[in-house]
């Protein structure tokens, strides 16, 4: 059970920003990433902007990116977008139960990452109530505009900083996926956890690897979910005719 514990009078909003600011070491390369592989896709600095604007989804940027220059349906590129976010169908329940009920939560989960929940998820409950929504709108802001800037940077000086130095075009794809793994590395000292978490990885891995590279993600999401789900059921019934 997690222990209640207070910010000491600090502001939520302060509190959630500064301990986001871990994600920036994440979030900051790989949006300059794909702010310069935009522009090279041929999109101007401005819509590789409004792109991390109004998608803001990571993987699902660099697929929309890459499908439209390759000329592919309107249809098709909007269905593997969604099909790529509909993690968050898990995401969104999994804090709910954390969170006060407002009017503005339709535009505030538009923050909600894969970082930001899996830095919520351990957060929030350790809060208290009047707590938790300043601290989420003060982490999800500040990794958004992180993001935002970093595109900006990559779409504007991301193809000399590449040229200065080769090494950061091959480096920066792989350091949002390690910061996660960082995050999520706590979750293995539970057996449901480490059994869903490393079920999720292999399960991702196969399908990418026989030719299901787009549905990887949802997919294996939804299978260690599901997973999760059965072995939290299963303890919490052993526990009770224990």
């Amino acid at each position: 059970m997690n222990s209640r514990v207070t910010l000491s009078g600090a502001s939520p909003w302060l509190a959630g920003m500064r301990e986001a600011i871990p994600l920036l070491g994440g979030y900051i390369p790989v949006a300059i990433s794909f702010g310069l592989i935009a522009v090279q896709a041929s999109f101007s600095v401005w819509e590789a902007i409004l792109i991390s604007v109004l998608i803001y989804a990571g993987a699902s940027q660099f697929l929309f990116v890459a499908m439209v220059a390759s000329g592919a349906p309107l249809w098709l590129v909007v269905l593997m977008t969604l099909l790529i976010n509909a993690r968050h169908m898990v995401y969104g329940p999994n804090l709910a139960q954390w969170l006060p009920a407002s009017r503005g939560w339709p535009w505030l989960m538009h923050g909600l990452t894969d970082q930001i929940f899996a830095l919520a998820h351990s957060r929030l409950p350790q809060l208290a109530p009047s707590e938790r929504l300043g601290w989420y709108t003060g982490a999800a802001l500040l990794a958004w505009f992180s993001w935002i800037g970093g595109t900006a940077l990559g779409a504007v000086a991301g193809r000399e900083l590449t040229q200065r130095w080769p090494l950061l075009g091959e480096v920066m794809p792989f350091a949002l996926p390690a910061l996660f793994l960082v995050l999520l590395a706590p979750r293995f000292n539970s057996r449901p956890w480490a059994i869903a978490l490393g079920s999720t990885s292999v399960i991702a891995l196969l399908l990418t690897l026989n030719g299901w590279p787009n549905a990887a993600i949802p997919l294996a999401a939804a299978s260690g979910a599901l997973l999760f789900q059965a072995l939290s059921s299963t303890r919490a019934g052993g526990k009770r005719h224990g």
